[in-house]
């Protein structure tokens, strides 16, 4: 354990941002199976709003810092890619 102050500090601030970290991949992740479970069943219209939604909440965690930009990118490219084969 840190016996410094300041690095006490930045344990606690570590932790937090970790928690917030983890919840915003868990997010992502459940945005990303719901696109996945679209396109399996079938639903071009319930997989388009599914990528819009799940386009926005990546680009939300890559702002944050969450995420690199490039694997938003990558991510997102990918997931279009999928629904535009439903076709």
């Amino acid at each position: 354990m840190a016996n410094i102050k300041s690095a006490k500090k930045r344990i606690l601030v570590i932790n937090t941002k970790t928690e917030r970290n983890k919840s915003i991949r868990s997010k992502v992740k459940t945005y990303v199976k719901k696109v996945y479970q679209a396109i399996e069943s079938g639903d071009k219209a319930a997989a388009e709003e599914a990528l819009r939604a799940a386009t926005s909440e990546l680009s939300r965690a890559g702002s944050k810092g969450v995420y690199h930009k490039n694997t938003v990118s990558r991510k997102i490219s990918r997931l279009s890619a999928a629904v535009n084969k439903m076709a």
